[in-house]
Order: structure tokens, then C-alpha cells, then sequence
């Protein structure tokens, strides 16, 4: 764009409020669902004037200012998706954490973050007294549901109901969103969303996850709507597709089947490691899945018979997409057509998919150079969907970027057509005997095993190889470490072959269901297999 004296400085940055998109779908249709929880229904009509009067409550009554930060500790419900609308339609940042953190956990955002206003489910008052005590520019606690603590949002929204807020005007570049990073190699860091980078995720996601979505759609929410599963919810919105909530934090397979049956679901976010249980569970034989058109996963790697299993079982509907927080998922797709569940020569065995419309990718080498197809670096990305930095983190805003280029810290390799292959994190690698192993190729071989349920495989210190493998496994049948030394015999090579196997019954696993090696190396020191410190590439 050119300014009117003929130079190319922009006009203006302006663009849409997030929290707009609810109330177009709301004009377009005021008595349609628009959220379901138990035996709770709102229609759009009655969603927009709940988060009109919730974002009038909080500029008019508490005072909150363009830019305040708001975070928010609580598991799924109605009135999270609630107030992320009116934390921004109030002009807010909205900071949620992961609700199974400890309440020193949610006092280290909450003080990184700067955080003036605090949203706290009643069933966490140990939380919201411990940030009171320990945060004290919070100025302001609510609570989801009556609590002793703080006015309940219910209450306050019932009060304002009728007002209106003053709709912020925002700028491209203006933070809506702090999306914490998982803090698997330290602690976590806030990556600053933006209200004109959204835009472009909630399009793209449109575009190259869920094309032709209508209201006659339903999405089922089946992980937290602190993260990736949020930002799945705003497509949803914006397309005026009703939005169905488990009825209780409990994770239960039969009941998702029955809650996509009744409300003809058609699309769900997950992990691999959920999607696998959604599977592989009694419930599933019987379920009707008729209505399913896109089942989308991301947040790991799925090993390929794990896909093989999910194609078979659920049919043509596995859409895969690989990004990071600081990029909201936004870097390749895998769409449902180039899934397939058996090999052959034309099927990319392993490939995350080709890049998001609107992103390019490099595989650079470690001072930045672009490699060719077929050679294994660092992914590296650049497009509309890459976050606006760290919050206050300089030093990890330099690691994080070189060129112009956001450096993810995976490894991995494109092939001719473009395709994305994805080796394993930068800190996963070990090398071994001077060659660099990537567990996620031993890993893929492991699983290979019909016994074998989950793996992870870690590189160790040894005294002669520097660093060997040792391979934690899940079986689902007996099986001994010669089995599967036997198994692996002629599929790898000697210096990939893991040195040590370990069976355990399960893998620890995250808040949002993913296998991390740092929660298995902490447990592996637990068991007292390995010494405190654990090794460096945790």
C-alpha cells in the first residue's frame, strides 16, 4: 500500500477485533446452537450478549485498560469461551494457563506475564489465594462458578446484561493472545499472538484444514481450550459451527462417541497419543462415526502404524498439521486425501505434509544456509502465521530468529515436491560413536513390533560412544528385550541400535496427552535407572 504523497509507508494497520467474528455469526444466526455442555445449550444470540455484557462489566466496572493482560486458570467451560471473546472485545490479552498446573506454576505466568486480572474456576481456590499473595499488580479475581474467592462471572454477566462495551480498535500488530510454550527444556515462555496474525490462522485454517464448513457443522472439544484447542474453537466461530464440550474433565471414549452421534459431530482436534485411544477403544466398535469429516491431529508425530490404525478404523477423515505455538500450527498440512492406509510407491510414508498456504520453509544449516532436498537441518519458517516474539525475552527472541527466519528447533528434510519429513527436536538428537542418531527413525522401527504399544527412545551418557539409545517401551503383549533386539536386527543400523531397553507399563505424558523425553528422563531419575542431573539433551 502507498500513503497519498506516493510513499509506501501504510495507511493504516487497523483491522478486525477477534472477538468480531462472534458477532457476525450471532447476526447471521441468533437461534442456532452455538455451545453445548451437559445439558447446558446458548444459542449465538444468547453467547454475544453474555460476552457483550462480560466485556462491558470488565471495562466499566473493573477498569480494564487496551493492552491488560488476563489470565485465566480453568479446564474446559462455556464461560472460558465466554470471556476469551470478551477479554477481547474489551481490548484485553488473554493469557490462559494450563489447568493442571500447580498453583506456583500459574504464579510464574501470572508474574511473567504481568497479568492485572485474574479468571479462576471455583474449583481452584488454592490457586487464586496463592497468585493473590504472591502477585500483587493483580487487581482484579473473578471466578467461573461461585466461589468464596471472587464474584462469580455468572453473576457479574447477569448484572451487565443489556450493556455494551466499547469495542476495542486494534491494530495488526496489537497482542490478543499469550500462548505459553510447554517449557519441555526450561520454563515456559509467552508467544505473543497478534489480532492481525489470528486473522490469518482462523482463514487459514478454513483454507487448509476444514474446507467448506457451514452451520450445519459440529466440532467436539476434546483437549484444552488453553491451547491449540482454542484456536480450533475461533475457526469454529467463525463459521457459525456449534461448539459441543465434554460434559466433565474426565476423558471417556464412550462418551465422545455418544456426543458425536447425538450432535452428528464432523470435526475434533487432537494429539496422537489421544487419537490412539480413541481407536484402539472397546466403545469404538460399535460407534457411528458416520458424521466425522475431519479428525485432525498435530502437537507430535504419528507414527505410521498408529496411522494405518486410525485410517482403517475411522476411514478417509485424518487431516494432520505440524506447527508450534509460536506459529498456532500454522506451518504444513496433510490433508485427508494424501493420507492412506497402505503402503506403496506413491504414498509419502512419514511426511507432515507441504506447507500452509502463505508459508515458506527451509531447512537451513547451522549458520543459516538454505540445504537442498534430501538433507537433514533445522525447520525453519516464515509467513503471516509467526508470532510477534517472546514476551520481554530478548534473548530468546535472538535465539529464536536469524534472518528473518523463526527457527522451530526441529529437525527435519524436504523432499523434491516440497514435502516435509520431520527427523525429531534439535535436543532430542544424540550423537553417538561421532554420528548423529534421531530417535523418531528407531522409534518408528520399535513400534513396528506387534507387541509394542508406545516408545521413546533418549540418548544416554556413555563412557566409550559418548551417547547410546535406550528405548522406553509400552508393550501390550510379553515381550523381552531379545525379542525386540532380535526385531530390530538387519532394520538398523549397529550404531541406531538401542543399547538398553526398558519396559514400563506407561509413558508419562503432559497436560495435552503429548510424550515428552524430559518427563521420561525425570522418571527414569526417579526410578533411580539413571543419575541426577539427567543428561543435557533433555
Amino acid at each position: 500500500m502507498t500513503d497519498p504523497d506516493g510513499g509506501t509507508a501504510p495507511v493504516s494497520t487497523r483491522v478486525m477485533n477477534l472477538a468480531t467474528l462472534l458477532t457476525q455469526s450471532a447476526r447471521r444466526d441468533p437461534d442456532g446452537v452455538a455451545l453445548v455442555m451437559g445439558e447446558t445449550r446458548w444459542t449465538w444470540a444468547a453467547f454475544e450478549a453474555r460476552t457483550d455484557a462480560l466485556a462491558a462489566a470488565l471495562q466499566q466496572r473493573f477498569g480494564l485498560q487496551k493492552g491488560d493482560r488476563v489470565m485465566c486458570q480453568s479446564q474446559n467451560c462455556l464461560e472460558m469461551m465466554q470471556a476469551m471473546f470478551a477479554v477481547w472485545r474489551a481490548g484485553g490479552v488473554w493469557v490462559p494457563a494450563n489447568f493442571r498446573q500447580t498453583p506456583e506454576e500459574v504464579i510464574y505466568l501470572t508474574q511473567s506475564s504481568g497479568a492485572r486480572f485474574l479468571l479462576c474456576n471455583a474449583a481452584f481456590p488454592d490457586h487464586a489465594a496463592a497468585c493473590a499473595a504472591a502477585c500483587p499488580d493483580l487487581a482484579v479475581t473473578l471466578s467461573f462458578g461461585a466461589s468464596d474467592f471472587a464474584p462469580s462471572v455468572q453473576a457479574v454477566t447477569d448484572q451487565f446484561m443489556g450493556r455494551r462495551p466499547q469495542v476495542a480498535a486494534v491494530d495488526r500488530d496489537d497482542p490478543c493472545w499469550f500462548f505459553f510454550t510447554s517449557g519441555t527444556t526450561g520454563r515456559p515462555k509467552a508467544s505473543v499472538l497478534t489480532h492481525g496474525q489470528m486473522a490469518f490462522v482462523v482463514t487459514n485454517h478454513l483454507a487448509d484444514l476444514m474446507p467448506g464448513l457451514t452451520p450445519d457443522d459440529a466440532s467436539l472439544v476434546v483437549a484444552p481450550l488453553s491451547h491449540g484447542a482454542g484456536v480450533h474453537q475461533l475457526t469454529q466461530v467463525a463459521r457459525g459451527v456449534k461448539t459441543v464440550l465434554l460434559p466433565g474433565e474426565r476423558f471417556d471414549v464412550a462418551t465422545v462417541w455418544a456426543l458425536v452421534a447425538q450432535w452428528r459431530v464432523s470435526t475434533m482436534f487432537t494429539v496422537p497419543t489421544i487419537l490412539k485411544l480413541l481407536v484402539e477403544h472397546p466403545s469404538t466398535a460399535g460407534a457411528d462415526l458416520r458424521s466425522l469429516r475431519y479428525v485432525i491431529y498435530a502437537g507430535a508425530p504419528m507414527y505410521r502404524v498408529d496411522q494405518q490404525a486410525a485410517l482403517r478404523v475411522l476411514g478417509p477423515v485424518l487431516v494432520q498439521y505440524f506447527g508450534l505455538g509460536e506459529c498456532t500450527g500454522n506451518i504444513t498440512v496433510l490433508p485427508a486425501r494424501l493420507h492412506q492406509a497402505e503402503d506403496g510407491p506413491h504414498v509419502r510414508i512419514g511426511t507432515c505434509g507441504h506447507p500452509r498456504t502463505g508459508i515458506e520453509i527451509q531447512i537451513q544449516d547451522d549458520q543459516g544456509r538454505d540445504l537442498p532436498p534430501g538433507q537433514t537441518g533445522e525447520i525453519c519458517v516464515i509467513g503471516p502465521a509467526v508470532f510477534a516474539g517472546y514476551y520481554r525475552n530478548p534473548e530468546a527472541n535472538a535465539k529464536a530468529f536469524r534472518n528473518g527466519w523463526f527457527r522451530t528447533g526441529d529437525l527435519g528434510h524436504l523432499d523434491e515436491a516440497g514435502f516435509l519429513y520431520i527427523t525429531g527436536r534439535q535436543s532430542d538428537m544424540y550423537i553417538s560413536g561421532g554420528s548423529n542418531v534421531y530417535p523418531r527413525e528407531i522409534e518408528e522401527k520399535i513400534l513396528t513390533h506387534p507387541a509394542i504399544s508406545e516408545v521413546a527412545v533418549l540418548g544416554m551418557p556413555d563412557p566409550l560412544w559418548g551417547e547410546v539409545g535406550w528405548a522406553v517401551c509400552v508393550p501390550r503383549a510379553p515381550v523381552t528385550e531379545a525379542d525386540l533386539v532380535a526385531h530390530l536386527e538387519g532394520r538398523l543400523s549397529r550404531y541406531k541400535m538401542p543399547r538398553r531397553f526398558v519396559l514400563w507399563e506407561a509413558l508419562p505424558k503432559s497436560a495435552y496427552g503429548k510424550i515428552t523425553k524430559k518427563m521420561i528422563r525425570e522418571e527414569l531419575e526417579a526410578r533411580g535407572l539413571i543419575e541426577s542431573p539427567p543428561c543435557p539433551h533433555a
